[in-house]
């Protein structure tokens, strides 16, 4: 399955791992303007549960959940392509509670969107004034 601009993503995720520093703005930006595989588990999103925050698992490509399924020993389970921005502005708001973005866990290249100001919408912000944490 091919996701729009992903590529894109995949190379500044690249850029980041190989460098150890990088601008997390255009990070961000690059990838709520892409296309990202979710995984769908029991007609859900397939998230994990890590330090008090739940994690949705996204993926740049079919490739990067392939491996991701093969080193956890499962089947490659179905997705769906969602742009980053639904994900970040209308899914993690709907979710309720404390949701983040893990890209390509497992990857050299993969990294955490975490749900704070400026990455997801204030309202569910861990760090936005009125939010418990």
């Amino acid at each position: 399955m091919a996701v729009v601009g992903a590529g894109a993503l995949r190379g500044r995720l690249a850029d980041l791992a190989a460098a150890g520093q990088g601008d997390l703005r255009a990070v961000v930006g690059e990838f709520r303007r892409c296309e990202v595989l979710v995984p769908v588990v029991d007609e859900g999103l397939l998230s994990v549960e890590a330090g008090g925050i739940r994690w949705l698992l996204v993926f740049t490509d079919d490739a990067a959940l392939a491996r991701f399924a093969e080193a956890r020993g499962e089947a490659v389970p179905e997705r769906v392509p969602v742009y980053g921005a639904r994900l970040l502005d209308q899914v993690i708001p709907e979710a309720g509670g404390q949701v983040g973005i893990a890209v390509d866990a497992g990857s050299a290249a993969g990294m955490v969107l975490p749900p704070v100001a400026g990455i997801v919408p204030d309202a569910v912000a861990l760090d936005a004034e009125g939010v418990g944490v």
